[in-house]
């Protein structure tokens, strides 16, 4: 890793945060996609009538 000086702490911030939001991002499109994938199975099972 490059030596930062006086900015580590400002870099290392900006690049833990950007971590942090692409996580909560990638768990929040999971569980959309498994709710989606869920309600549309619950749409095409055909019902007794």
């Amino acid at each position: 890793m490059p030596e930062l000086g006086k900015y580590a702490l400002s870099v290392l911030s900006a690049y833990g945060a950007t971590a942090l939001i692409l996580g909560a991002l990638v768990i929040y499109v999971l569980r959309r996609s498994a709710l989606a994938k869920a309600t549309l199975a619950a749409q095409e099972t055909p019902k007794d009538g």
